[in-house]
């Protein structure tokens, strides 16, 4: 009996099922734009179709564009992934993004941050400043504003410089030499010097030639950074349990070598008789006098946060814009004629850092306008992360595009997909995808770059800082949560970039490499830049080859 029970209901349970799995994939989201929804894979059909237009290696954000186009350019679309990862609001404009990003009566602090981002908890833990929300989150912010505020961070400038310095040492070996090398290594691990250096007073050693020579700390840091490297859909533990199991003996490993030094640090400082050290972990541990087990945790995962976050972004931004501005003579012409002036003509490194070093070094750094515009052009053109976030399911929680459709996005996963939204051609016009520091400027350009911004229609009429949305520039993202470090990334930038433009001549190898004529020179094209062969794209885990 209760056999011909079951069987007779398996075609209800059957019809259920199917009903719920059209109502999920064909109905729930229909009101977002989207492209075509497969009934049994959703949208990871598609996603794999666009992928594969691209190079293997390349980020997943390329393909996000094109699918964009393919849908008339939407505010944001709808990127179904279930139940491999979650349905995803991809979204492309600036005044759609700043509205999950600013505070609001539904979201005190913004809204919150996605669930996605706990596949990286073994990166930056559980306690991870980017993970609480609410009080947790305003009580640790608190924490460690000091540690990041203007005037504290100018007085990290030797310790900066001292890490620099270390940096042109290998530049100034490859340029005797004349090999290739990998730039972006060079970069990460200067500014993972740094940032050990500036958040815990610590020497990681990064910079030392040898990999085998680095401390255990930066090689196990590097293992567990690069096990992410090619996990652009942030896919799921059990896709891949030995990758996570992994995970899990690196980070412990970490956790133990973090709280040893930590405890060191905290002894140290108590003593009377110890210098007082500048540090961030320094700052944040002042008055705590009793420092528990689950104190040192939770300074352990911010630490993670902040070498995580603090090392790769810098790193990026230098390495872009280095490339750029080796193929661009226009803006490598204004950053030197920059540092002539505010530094004088002498473009040796020791000179740049007796006068960053004087009593009115903060006043040359902010004097360094066109390097600035530079810095945040490239930022603009390659932001090194964006912002995921997560409206729980029955907040009731809309948006309102530009257009004025009012949209729910409860139970989404919101990606501010800062590569779309800073190239967006409605804000920055038909040299959205260009290299144009001046845009920046306003109306202090000199007589080059208004030749420039004439020869860039949609720059000139964008041409002015005040006339460019706030919302459209947000590679530190926005509102409440902004990048705690972001100020520190611009600080380390200027000043490397600052030694470096006028001491070297970089040129590209491989991808990407300037194309010569028949007399073995770059050719410059309409826009004031040399034609490459290829065209250099953003990957996971490669590296940027250069010549000096």
């Amino acid at each position: 009996m209760l056999e011909r029970l079951f069987l007779a209901a398996l075609p209800l349970l059957g019809a259920y099922l199917f009903l719920r799995l059209r109502y999920f994939r064909l109905k729930q989201y229909a009101h977002i734009p989207q492209l075509k929804p497969s009934l049994v894979w959703g949208h990871m059909k598609a996603v794999h179709e666009y992928a594969l237009r691209l190079q293997a290696d390349s980020h997943i954000d390329p393909a996000f564009a094109a699918m964009s186009d393919d849908l008339g350019n939407p505010p944001l679309f709808l990127v179904d992934l279930r139940p491999v990862n979650h349905a995803m609001a991809i979204v492309t404009s600036h005044e759609v993004a700043e509205q999950f990003s600013r505070a609001s009566k539904l979201f005190p602090w913004s809204v919150p941050k996605s669930p996605t981002i706990n596949s990286f908890v073994h990166l930056v833990g559980r306690n991870s400043i980017l993970t609480r929300e609410g009080e947790d989150w305003k009580q640790l912010r608190k924490r460690f504003n000091p540690g990041f505020a203007p005037q504290h961070l100018m007085t990290l400038l030797p310790c900066i410089l001292d890490k620099t310095w270390l940096f042109l040492e290998h530049l100034d070996s490859y340029a005797r030499t004349g090999d290739a090398f990998l730039l972006d290594v060079l970069t990460t691990n200067l500014t993972f010097d740094i940032i050990g250096a500036v958040v815990m007073d610590t020497d990681f050693d990064a910079q030392h030639q040898h990999r085998a020579r680095q401390g255990e700390f930066i090689q196990l840091f590097g293992e567990l950074v690069s096990s992410y490297g090619n996990d652009s859909v942030n896919l799921p533990w059990w896709a891949s349990p030995r990758r996570e199991f992994r995970r899990y003996r690196i980070a412990s490993r970490l956790d133990r070598l973090l709280a040893s030094i930590i405890r060191q640090k905290h002894a140290a400082q108590q003593s009377p008789s110890a210098p007082k050290s500048r540090s961030i972990l320094s700052l944040a541990l002042r008055d705590t006098t009793d420092l528990t087990d689950q104190m040192v945790k939770d300074t352990g995962d911010q630490i993670k946060t902040f070498l995580f976050a603090g090392h790769d972004t810098t790193a990026i931004v230098l390495a872009w814009a280095i490339y750029e501005l080796s193929r661009t003579p226009r803006a490598l012409s204004a950053v030197r004629a920059e540092l002539d002036e505010v530094f004088g003509s002498d473009p040796d490194p020791a000179s740049i850092r007796d006068q960053l070093l004087s009593p009115d070094g903060d006043d040359k750094i902010r004097r360094l306008s066109y390097t600035s515009a530079v810095i945040k052009e490239t930022l603009r053109l390659y932001p090194p992360a964006a912002s995921a976030r997560m409206s729980p399911a029955g907040s009731g929680f809309t948006v309102r595009t530009p257009q004025g459709e009012t949209i729910c996005v409860d139970g989404l996963v919101i990606y501010n997909c800062s590569s779309l939204i800073q190239r967006d051609r409605a804000v920055y016009g038909e040299s959205a995808d260009d290299f144009v520091p001046e845009r920046w400027l306003g109306d202090t350009n000199t007589s080059e770059e208004s030749e420039t911004q004439e020869a860039h229609a949609a720059a000139d009429e964008k041409g002015g800082h005040a006339k460019i949305p706030p919302s459209a520039w947000r590679p530190f993202e926005r509102g409440p949560r902004n990048c705690i470090g972001q100020e520190l990334a611009n600080i380390e930038a200027r000043v490397i970039l600052a030694t470096v433009a006028r001491r070297y001549d970089f040129v590209k190898v491989g991808v990407g490499e300037n194309a010569l004529d028949e007399r073995g020179l770059p050719v410059v094209d309409e826009k004031g830049q040399y034609k490459v062969t290829s065209e250099l794209y953003n990957v996971s885990g490669n590296g940027i080859v250069f010549e000096l």
